[in-house]
């Protein structure tokens, strides 16, 4: 019985630790410019596509890199480079994550990363923009445009670097890229909403 008292202490105990922190700030007035990497573990690329029209059907890509160059008082000085590996592709089938890394898709082996690079940053209002830039998927570099709008900011309470988030929305049509098959079976419309963590270096 002690035992368990216990246990319960230490539970209660870890829950009000965590309860005390608070989420990061929603105040892009406030953000720290600077240059920043990209936090690989909390960055995911979502896509959407219909499948058979009888659903949306989503995946994600994972572990990306690059850097992000940020000034929130002037921010067509602002700049993104991010790179993903196109084999981090998973869904809810282990099967079709092994046949979207095939050739007769994305082709992981041939062009294993898809990269973004920007090459205009418009704002629109206070904690919004619109991120043009250049997307190379399955060999091809097509221009797109991101709706992108800030998450938050602030230090990390788990490991103490002072980190930035954003949401990106964006479409491409698939075949645009390259990536033909099933279209269109298979929605030829990619959904993209890009979920990026960043931390000062």
């Amino acid at each position: 019985m002690k035992t368990h008292l216990l246990s319960l202490a230490f539970a209660i105990s870890l829950v009000g630790s965590a309860s005390a922190e608070a989420p990061a700030p929603h105040d892009a007035s406030k953000v720290e410019a600077g240059t920043y990497a990209v936090d690989p573990y909390h960055t995911q690329v979502a896509f959407t596509l219909s499948h058979l029209g009888f659903s949306n059907y989503t995946g994600v890509f994972s572990g990306a890199s690059g850097e992000l160059t940020l000034d929130p008082k002037a921010a067509n000085k602002s700049s993104l480079k991010v790179s993903v590996p196109v084999k981090s592709v998973m869904t809810t089938s282990a099967k079709l994550d092994e046949e979207l890394k095939s050739a007769q898709w994305i082709d992981a082996t041939q062009f294993p990363d898809m990269t973004f690079v920007s090459t205009k940053v418009v704002l629109e209002g206070k904690d919004k923009a619109k991120v043009s830039g250049d997307l190379t998927l399955h060999g091809v570099t097509k221009p797109i445009v991101l709706d992108v709008a800030f998450i938050g900011a602030g230090t990390n309470p788990m490991n103490k670097k002072y980190t930035v988030g954003f949401e990106a929305k964006g479409e491409i049509k698939r075949s645009d890229f390259g990536v033909k098959t099933y279209v269109p079976l298979i929605g030829d419309a990619l959904h993209l909403t890009i979920a990026g963590a960043f931390e000062k270096k």
